[in-house]
C-alpha cells in the first residue's frame, strides 16, 4: 500500500511568484501534482474541464459546501470558487503529494479542515523588491501599486499562523527549498508511525 501523499499549501502576498514556484515543483518533481479547482464561472477559451477547473452548476457548488465536500471556498465576483476534498483524497491516498495555491484566508479553512498539511508562506526579499518587481510588470497604476503594497505589510502578518517561510529572491533556490521541507516532512515520527510499529516486532 502506497504510503499517503502530503498535502502542501502555497500563500503569500501578490507578486511574490507563487505560481511561478508551482510550475517549477511540477515540472521538476514527478510526485507532485497541482489542486484543481472547482468554479461555476463559464469556461474561457480554450479551458478544458478537468484540467483548468472543474465547472459547476451554482446549486451543485452550494451542495458540495452544505456537505462538507469542499476544503476552502469563496465568491470572487459572483462566482464561487473551491478546492474539492475528495480530489485531494484520492491523490494524496494514492501516494502522490498535493500543492494548494490559494490565499491566506483559504488556506486557514483548509488547516482546519486538515491540519496534517504542510503551510508554507512565500516572501518576497523586501517590501522594496516587491514593488520594483509589481512596477516591472506594468500593469497597474502607481497609485493602485501603492494601494496593493499597503495590503502587502498587513499580510505579511498572517505568516506566522503557517508551518514554514521560503523567501523567494531566485525561484531555482526557493523552489529547492520547499522540495527539502517536503523532504523532511515524509520523515517525520507521525508519518512514518507504521513503519516504527513493523521494525518493532
Amino acid at each position: 500500500m502506497a504510503r499517503p501523499g502530503i498535502l502542501i499549501v502555497l500563500s503569500g502576498p501578490s507578486g511574490t511568484g507563487k505560481g511561478t514556484i508551482c510550475k517549477e515543483l511540477l515540472q521538476n518533481y514527478s510526485n507532485i501534482n497541482y489542486s484543481i479547482s472547482t468554479t461555476t464561472r463559464s469556461p474561457r477559451a480554450g479551458e478544458v474541464n478537468g484540467v483548468n477547473y472543474w465547472f459547476i452548476a451554482q446549486e451543485e457548488f452550494q451542495s458540495m459546501v452544505k456537505n462538507d465536500e469542499l476544503l476552502e471556498w469563496a465568491e470572487v465576483y459572483g462566482n464561487y470558487y473551491g478546492t474539492p476534498r475528495r480530489y485531494v483524497a484520492d491523490l494524496l491516498d494514492s501516494g502522490k503529494d498535493v500543492v494548494l495555491e490559494i490565499d491566506t484566508q483559504g488556506a486557514m479553512q483548509v488547516k482546519a479542515k486538515f491540519p496534517q498539511g504542510v503551510f508554507i508562506y512565500i516572501v518576497p526579499p523586501s517590501i522594496d523588491e516587491l514593488a520594483n518587481r509589481i512596477y516591472k510588470r506594468g500593469s497597474d497604476s502607481p497609485e493602485a501599486i501603492e494601494k496593493r503594497l499597503g495590503c502587502v505589510r498587513n499580510e505579511l502578518t498572517c505568516a506566522y499562523r503557517y508551518n514554514y517561510i521560503v523567501v523567494n529572491d531566485q525561484i531555482a533556490e526557493a523552489t529547492a527549498k520547499i522540495s527539502a521541507i517536503i523532504n523532511a516532512e515524509k520523515c517525520r515520527v507521525d508519518r512514518n508511525t507504521d513503519l516504527i510499529d513493523v521494525m518493532g516486532k
